[in-house]
């Protein structure tokens, strides 16, 4: 585990995961865990009558699949303080791939604990064809170094 402190963050600093491909499993599993079982997920017969015309996947599933794709290394020195303006902006359907991408948009002080500064990061997941279908800002509290 590498320590990488408020101070070391870097404005515009950019990071991109690989591909995902969401499944059927990935969908049922979500709903059985969330109990969400709208027939927008889950009833092909009612979604073909429906503006997408097929099953779509959780927004929900969406956000947790493209934050836990961009977890890949641990920083002692930070931890998240939450996530901001999220939007489901696009479908995804069974079989796209998904792909997260993360840019450092702002660094600020703590309000309350001047030995933390919080970053945001830009998170955006994208399709195959490079359509973004999620946007949030993910806030950290970093510990700073001094």
């Amino acid at each position: 585990m590498k320590s990488v402190y408020f101070e070391d963050y870097e404005l515009g600093h950019t990071r991109e995961t690989g591909g995902r491909t969401i499944t059927e499993t990935d969908i049922v599993l979500h709903a059985g865990q969330t109990g969400d079982f709208y027939p927008h997920h889950m009833d092909a017969e009612w979604c073909k009558e429906q503006p997408f015309g097929r099953r779509i996947a959780h927004g929900t599933l969406i956000f947790s699949v493209g934050v836990g794709m961009t977890a890949g290394e641990i920083n002692p020195e930070a931890f998240s303080y939450g996530y901001e303006r999220l939007r489901f902006i696009k479908p995804v359907f069974i079989g796209d791939t998904i792909r997260a991408k993360v840019e450092i948009s702002d660094k600020k002080d703590h309000p309350k604990r001047p030995e933390y500064g919080i970053v945001s990061e830009k998170l955006t997941v994208v399709n195959q064809s490079g359509e973004v279908v999620l946007a949030c800002e993910h806030l950290l509290m970093v510990k700073r170094r001094g």
